[in-house]
């Protein structure tokens, strides 16, 4: 019998993509949005009511998701969404909101969903991370930030719940297209010191959104996760990926400036 899983923010992007993909795979998908209604009648697999910035939703959700189903084998966090601009014109509100949905939103649905999970002696939580939550870049620092609290989170949770049989999973892409780029939220530059790299930086930003792949790797990376019996923790995705860890942990003088050169061409 296929497994159950449950997919947040499944109404777009790649969230939509995964649980589409395992639909069609044969496997029951819930699938999560804060406004189900608007999406439902164009998808194949039930969609759930959560918006992981209201407790209220997220105390509620246990609840109303087994009454749809007896079993959850698979936990999938993608819901999420970004915060471009520079570190010091960045409001610290708008940091506040970037943690408030990206990291406590996601701890606080999995610790809702923990108890289940820990009766039944068994599951996978699989959270899309980001290269982000390995890597700093510029133009990103609350978005990396909050990827990275969840690599550091998730990496000590693995241990604690090894006891249960439960997985811990990060998938770790680099940039894709997906509508997060999209939907994110920029800050307003106001700094004069910063104009010519602000221009710059967000030449190359947008450069990086408009070269990026599509995500079918990233798809079939938490699809991988998925059904592999015992998944490795991380799971990196990306042309080059590997290079890059390399760099920033070995050799990061080259990293920096090589990300530096790139930045300074764009115009």
């Amino acid at each position: 019998m296929k497994h159950t899983i449950l997919v947040t923010g499944a109404s777009s992007g790649i969230g939509l993509l995964v649980a589409n993909k395992l639909h069609q795979e044969g496997y029951q998908v819930i699938g999560t949005s804060r406004n189900p209604e608007k999406h439902q009648a164009k998808l194949p697999f039930k969609l759930l009511a959560l918006n992981l910035n209201d407790d209220h939703s997220i105390e509620s959700f246990g609840k109303q998701l087994f009454n749809e189903i007896k079993t959850l084998d698979v936990l999938i966090n993608n819901a999420g969404f970004l915060v471009n601009g520079l570190a010091e014109e960045t409001p610290v509100d708008l940091g506040k909101q970037q943690f408030e949905t990206n990291f406590w939103g996601t701890i606080k649905l999995t610790n809702e969903l923990l108890p289940y999970f820990r009766r039944q002696k068994h599951g996978k939580i699989i959270t899309l991370g980001s290269l982000l939550g390995l890597v700093g870049l510029p133009y990103v620092a609350y978005y990396a930030a909050s990827k990275h609290a969840l690599e550091g989170y998730f990496k000590s949770l693995r241990f604690e719940l090894n006891q249960f049989n439960i997985k811990v999973v990060m998938v770790e892409p680099m940039s894709f297209k997906t509508s997060i780029g999209e939907s994110g939220t920029v800050a307003e530059g106001n700094i004069a010191d910063y104009d010519v790299f602000r221009k710059k930086i967000t030449a190359y930003t947008q450069s990086t959104f408009d070269k990026a792949p599509e995500s079918a790797p990233v798809v079939a990376a938490l699809l991988k996760a998925v059904k592999e019996k015992d998944p490795t923790f991380g799971y990196p995705v990306g042309k080059g990926s590997s290079i890059i860890l390399l760099l920033q942990h070995f050799a990061y003088k080259i990293f920096e400036k090589s990300i530096l050169k790139s930045i300074n061409a764009s115009k």
